[in-house]
């Protein structure tokens, strides 16, 4: 395939991926209730309406907190499991690994629907605290993966070098292994955060209208009708995840995040 062919079939892709975003930004500055495009009367009314306007402000609020909570759950999950995997062998970290894999394996409404009978049943159906626990446990595959790949990058003879300077095992914990490992910490919150903000089918089985996120918030609203503000959700979403993945990008490592075998050497 030759230079050209290459560049333009990496354009068409390019293309096709945002030109959907292009639209989607542009029917958001619609000054009327309508999804035109190009946009009519272009205003930024619609965005100062959503951080503005109660009826969405409060899904915003709850989407922000279910997911800034979440991711943490998630890593306070995935922490302990991937450091204990890491130190030991055998059928029961096989084990582990399995269920800490297992809910990213199984469809998501397969899930969903299990997290609803499980909070009927306990009392908790309905509550904002119901669907942190249920995305926290959800995504902790996330941070799970990404602190494991950080975990296989440490050299351990760092480890054995601090133990024979008298280093305890809290110690080489807090002053080598941690360190090491925080760049793959904040990468698996951020990759859980991202996906508890725009995850829907959990947080509409375990809270229903009790507690409306945003994406839930977009389900209810179609049933009026279509408006502008729908766009601007999205374009907010897309910006909210392209910035977090960007500094991702920026600062982590993203060849060994996304599976390479070896740390990147400067």
């Amino acid at each position: 395939m030759s230079k050209a062919l290459k560049l333009t079939y990496i354009l068409i892709v390019l293309a096709l991926l945002v030109l959907p975003l292009v639209v989607v930004a542009a029917v958001s500055l619609n000054g009327p209730q309508t999804l035109r495009f190009p946009p009519v009367e272009p205003s930024l009314h619609w965005y100062a309406r959503l951080f503005t306007d109660s009826e969405w402000l409060v899904p915003l609020r709850h989407s922000l907190t279910i997911a800034l909570c979440a991711a943490a759950l998630a890593v306070a999950i995935a922490l302990p499991l991937a450091l204990y995997v890491w130190e030991r062998r055998g059928v029961a970290v096989q084990l582990l690994t399995g269920m800490g894999l297992a809910p990213f394996a199984l469809p998501p409404v397969i899930s969903a629907l299990g997290f609803m009978i499980f909070w009927m049943t306990v009392g908790g159906y309905g509550q904002i605290w119901a669907t942190i626990i249920s995305h926290g446990i959800f995504l902790v595959t996330l941070p799970l993966v990404t602190i494991s790949l950080g975990l296989r990058g440490i050299d351990r003879s760092l480890i054995e070098s601090a133990r024979v300077m008298g280093a305890n095992r809290w110690a080489v914990m807090r002053t080598v292994i941690l360190p090491l490992l925080l760049p793959y910490i904040v990468s698996g919150y951020a990759f859980a955060f991202v996906l508890s903000l725009n995850e829907y089918i959990i947080a509409y089985m375990v809270a229903g209208f009790t507690v409306e996120t945003l994406p839930v918030k977009i389900f209810n609203a179609l049933r009026y009708g279509y408006t502008p503000i729908l766009a601007v959700v999205s374009v907010l979403f897309v910006v909210m995840s392209a910035l977090i993945f960007g500094l991702i990008g920026r600062f982590g490592n993203l060849p060994r995040l996304m599976g390479a075998e070896r740390s990147q050497r400067d």
